[in-house]
Order: C-alpha cells, then structure tokens, then sequence
C-alpha cells in the first residue's frame, strides 16, 4: 500500500536465496535505485553459537546485498546511472557483545560497499553505506532495560533514533544532491561511533 501511494509498486522476495533475489530485481524491472536494508539478529556468545545462527544472520544479512547487487548492477552500468545503499550498523564498525555474526555481517556490508563502489565509479553508479545506530524497531524493542539505559547514556544526542532518521539519509545518498559521494560510510547514530 505504501509504494503504490508513492507511486511505485512493492515485489517481495526471500533476498537471503540466489534464486529469489534475481527473480525480485528482475521484477521490478530498470532500477535506478537499490537500498538494501534485510537484517537479523541471532545474538549469543561465540562459544555457544550453532552454526544456523551463524548461517542464518550472514545470509540474510550479507548474502543477500551480493545476490541483489549482483542481480541490479548490469543495467545501472549498461545506463551508466544509479544508486546503491546498503544499510549496515554502527555495530559493524565498533562491535558489540554478543554479535560476533551480526558484526561481522554489517561490518562485511561496509567492505563489500567501498569495494565495489571502486568497481561501479566509472560507471557513474554509486554505492554508500548507512549505518544506523540504536533505532527504535523490533530489534530495539526487545532489548533490556538497561542495555536500553546504556545506549541512551553513551548517545550524546540522548536518544534512539527513528526510523525516518535512517530513511532521510537513505534519500540523501540516492538523490542528486549526493552524486559526488560514493564509497562513504554515513553514521546515522546520535553521536554514538565519535
């Protein structure tokens, strides 16, 4: 309901599967702008992680950024235009206990993002990375009080985000007034990763 209000159209797709992940790209036809933004968590200490967990977050997670890139990039280059966004998380960057797959995953978006910005720039095809901080969602949502606490404490803004904090930026890298800016990391966080 909300792309078809905004005058696009919504495809649905398990990302996490090859298959699927073209068949989606495929189906929303010429895209000028792609923004991955599928994630998980399976949080738990390493020592105690079963492999699905670990399989689980790095697919869905970071498989996925592969499979749809892979699947979009032949026609933005073909159009020598377009946007890719892959949304990451401070976690990538600085870690956090109890996410050694959740970490590792974002922190492979903000590699996978700058290398193949490197491939796509001459293409005039940029790829960036939002990487919000605590954002008020699902995954937020079930958090401890005090680990709730402890964010807002180290956040000198004060508080979570929102998810239209994320979409602002989101915007921002897609739109013209970013066309010199690729390969970049853009902290959406409060202040939290400074």
């Amino acid at each position: 309901m909300v792309a078809s209000e905004a005058g696009g159209r919504a495809v649905q797709a398990d990302v996490s599967d090859p298959e699927s992940a073209k068949k989606l790209v495929d189906e929303a036809g010429d895209l000028d702008i792609l923004v991955n933004n599928a994630g998980l968590t399976r949080d738990g200490l390493l020592a105690r992680m079963p492999d699905d967990d670990w399989r689980a977050v790095i697919e869905t997670n970071l498989s996925s950024v592969f499979y749809t890139c892979r699947a979009a990039v032949r026609g933005m280059m073909k159009r020598r235009a377009g946007s890719i966004v892959n949304v990451s998380s401070i976690v990538g960057l600085h870690g956090n206990w109890g996410q050694t797959n959740y970490g590792a995953s974002k922190a492979g978006i903000i590699g996978f993002t700058r290398s193949l910005a490197r491939e796509l720039g001459s293409r005039n095809v940029r790829v960036n990375v939002v990487a919000p901080g605590y954002v008020n969602t699902r995954l937020t949502d079930v958090l401890p009080e005090e680990a709730r606490d402890a964010m807002l404490t180290n956040t000198p803004l004060g508080r979570l985000g929102d998810p239209e904090d994320v979409a602002g930026a989101v915007r921002f890298l897609c739109s013209d007034e970013a066309s010199f800016i690729t390969g970049e990391v853009l902290l959406v966080d409060g202040g939290l990763g400074m």
